[in-house]
């Protein structure tokens, strides 16, 4: 006889996702604005994109996911997607990538580098997947953190066809945040909610647009969640300190039943 066991309590938790611009539109580079905004949010958890790490002059050279982990007080976890070598000799690696924000303990944290097709015009950027373990209140949620291509359906595609791969060798929670690059007719986004229900169009807002900030058109930033957790409400931010609208979303990870 298969024996059952519950998860626990019904948890409350609120989610973002926020493509960052590296700390702004230029000639506004701030983090100060970007944590700000984060803060007002009430987030719990938050994937963050196009993230520096002693990257350039462009962001100061600033590990911007350590500065932003201290100023507001939470964990993070960091993925570098691009990893140069220091252009001071002796210094830190210029690192460019997401990045994990939490107000909960994370548990664990890797980044996995997606597939780069090379195209001989137009190459593609590195990609990746950042994964955390993060221990919300007893439950141990999977959050994923991706910033798919920006440039060619098919590479889309294949990093979607590899983020499956990946997580389906997991059990249990999962809740995906990212700048997924396309909108949500497309097959690349139909691929994902094959699996993993689009939490804003459980809402019925599909034309909550998110991309450019200054004039939005495109959903192209989502929050895609398991079938055990339930979206309550879902909200776009509406803010110039980056050329992304952040997006959050007031979840339930619901009371489940396994066989074990």
């Amino acid at each position: 006889m298969k024996e059952r066991y519950s998860r626990g309590k019904e948890t409350d938790i609120k989610v973002m996702t926020f493509n960052i611009h590296h700390g702004g539109t230029e000639p506004i580079l701030d983090l100060k604005r970007i944590a700000d905004i984060i803060k007002t949010s009430g987030a719990d958890i938050i994937g963050l994109q196009e993230v520096d790490n002693h990257f350039s002059e462009r962001s100061n050279f600033e590990d911007q996911a350590k500065w932003l982990a201290n100023y507001l007080g939470m964990h993070y976890a960091y993925g570098a997607n691009l990893n140069y070598d220091s252009i001071h000799e002796g210094e830190h690696r210029s690192q460019y990538g997401t990045a994990v924000l939490s107000k909960y303990p994370i548990l664990s944290a890797e980044n996995h580098l997606l597939t780069t097709i090379p195209y001989p015009e137009n190459p593609t950027e590195q990609r990746g997947l950042l994964e955390t373990v993060i221990n919300v209140r007893g439950n141990h949620v999977h959050f994923y953190n991706t910033h798919l291509d920006d440039q060619r359906a098919e590479q889309r595609e294949l990093q979607i066809k590899e983020i499956h791969d990946l997580v389906n060798q997991k059990e249990g929670t999962s809740i995906f945040v990212g700048d997924f690059n396309a909108t949500p007719e497309s097959s690349e986004i139909l691929k994902m909610t094959a699996q993993y229900k689009d939490g804003f169009a459980e809402l019925g807002q599909n034309n909550d647009f998110t991309f450019p900030a200054d004039k939005p058109d495109s959903r192209i930033d989502y929050i895609f969640i398991s079938e055990d957790v339930k979206i309550c409400t879902g909200e776009v931010i509406n803010t110039n300190v980056s050329d992304h609208l952040p997006i959050t979303a007031e979840l339930v990870l619901k009371k489940m039943t396994f066989n074990k």
